[in-house]
């Protein structure tokens, strides 16, 4: 029970420190409200799941077996998330007083999300640090585990969407849109540089 403890904080704090995942809620958030959200934490919940069910049954152990594997998953993650966020950036700067780049690059729907949790370097970092730490074997072992990747991450994900609707009434203003694009643009390469595999 102490080792569930201890990993349940580890995923909090992986699942509430700003990464792609949150920042795709924040947006969800900002754009259709706390409900618009729904579709965007059940995409991420549900992709993180499959993640962990491919790593934990299948994945894992070609990745033990070569390790540059891995290290060039993540580096193909980091540059997908870095070309994300300045597509992002870029549209933002660049789009007139008339128009906004408000709402585009990023992954929203349900299915989007799924898959976007596969190219998150942030995900495959948390689901291979639990795994590490988590001694079960077969999929009944693994049923705690894979109810704390629903939990926490739906909870998170709630504070930061509550966090993106309060922020909806600035973004009126197209000059905010704007900057609230180029921010999170930024933010996103920032986080793919920091996920990039070193070793």
């Amino acid at each position: 029970m102490n080792h569930l403890f201890a990993l349940a904080g580890l995923l909090g704090i992986s699942a509430i420190t700003p990464g792609p995942n949150n920042l795709v809620v924040l947006r969800a958030a900002m754009q259709a409200g706390l409900r618009g959200t729904l579709p965007a934490i059940a995409g991420v919940v549900l992709g993180g799941l499959l993640l962990l069910a491919v790593i934990a049954f299948g994945a894992g152990g070609l990745f033990t077996a070569y390790p540059s594997f891995q290290r060039w998953t993540g580096m193909a993650g980091a540059l997908y998330l870095s070309w994300l966020g300045a597509a992002l950036f870029v549209r933002a700067v660049a789009t007139g007083s008339e128009g906004s780049a408000f709402g585009h690059g990023l992954p929203i729907s349900t299915f989007g999300l799924i898959g976007f949790q596969f190219l998150n370097p942030k995900s495959w970092v948390m689901v291979l640090t639990a795994l590490a730490t988590w001694p079960a074997t077969g999929l009944r072992g693994h049923l705690p585990l894979a109810g704390l990747f629903v939990l926490i991450p739906t909870l998170c994900l709630l504070l930061w969407a509550v966090f993106g609707a309060w922020l909806a009434r600035w973004l009126a203003r197209p000059v905010v849109r704007r900057s609230v694009d180029a921010v999170m643009g930024a933010l996103l390469v920032a986080c793919a540089v920091f996920l990039i595999p070193l070793n």
